[in-house]
């Protein structure tokens, strides 16, 4: 497959999860995060997915399009080991939802960090909320739900916070 193709997948299934936990959160209140703006284009479709709540956005730096970057005290800049734990101790409202796309192309590399991350975000998500992520996540507290299905399987794992 090529990387085109690759990356089209991968934008597909993460269009497919934000659009499942748009469809199903219900009236679970709470704000968004995203854990990796990049361009910006995940960022663009939450705020159309989920008008009117807060969305938090974690990245190293920012590299989005001008509108596709966050209003000030939305953005945390950062390595995500160390800004998930100061905003879980800043006390904001637990996450109906958390996107979290924090591959960097070497999966060893990326499935020890969703590892590592993976208690914090626990810690900020509301129970009965949702965890997309582009890395497999193995935490009790946490059940896999049914994502994207076919071709998109298993580029967007989606899990529900236990209640």
């Amino acid at each position: 497959m090529s990387r085109l193709d690759s990356f089209i997948r991968r934008m597909q299934a993460q269009r497919a999860c934000i659009d499942y936990v748009a469809a199903h959160l219900g009236p679970l209140e709470g704000p968004v995060l995203e854990l990796g703006l990049g361009n910006g284009r995940t960022y663009d479709h939450l705020r159309e997915r989920f008008p009117g709540r807060a969305i938090y956005v974690f990245d190293r730096q920012v590299a989005a399009h001008p509108d596709c970057i966050p209003p000030d005290g939305m953005l945390r800049l950062g390595d995500f080991r160390e800004t998930l734990p100061a905003f879980a101790g800043e006390g904001v409202r637990p996450a109906a939802f958390i996107h979290a796309d924090v591959g960097n192309g070497n999966d060893q590399q990326s499935q020890q960090l969703a590892a590592l991350l993976a208690p914090t975000l626990l810690r900020l998500l509301a129970p009965g909320g949702y965890l997309g992520s582009d890395q497999p996540v193995d935490l009790p507290g946490l059940v896999h739900c049914e994502g994207p299905s076919g071709d998109l399987a298993g580029r967007c794992h989606l899990y529900q916070r236990l209640p």
